[in-house]
């Protein structure tokens, strides 16, 4: 049986916006196995962030996530509560 998946909340203070984006759209093509990217959206400003992975756990997306683009954020990583949220497919 497969053990279901965590939605992991990202939430970034970003420092660098062109070097995080950058970061992130490598750490996309690089997503572990079974990693599913569910959202990826920043504030008007570029100075916050916030992306939703689905993944194992928010230690396993913490450890992918700072090799990419972690000099150039603080981030903090949540996991969701995913049976009570409005529209986060499963």
């Amino acid at each position: 049986m497969r053990k279901e998946q965590a939605h992991v909340l990202a939430i970034s203070a970003v420092t660098d916006e062109s070097k995080f984006w950058n970061g992130l759209k490598k750490a996309h093509g690089r997503l572990p196995a079974g990693a599913v990217w569910k959202l990826a959206i920043a504030s008007r400003d570029g100075t916050r962030a916030v992306n939703v992975i689905a993944h194992g756990s928010a230690d396993a997306v913490r450890e992918f996530f700072e090799a990419h683009a972690g000099a150039h954020a603080t981030t903090e990583y949540f996991e969701a509560d995913a049976a009570n949220a409005v529209g986060l497919a499963r």
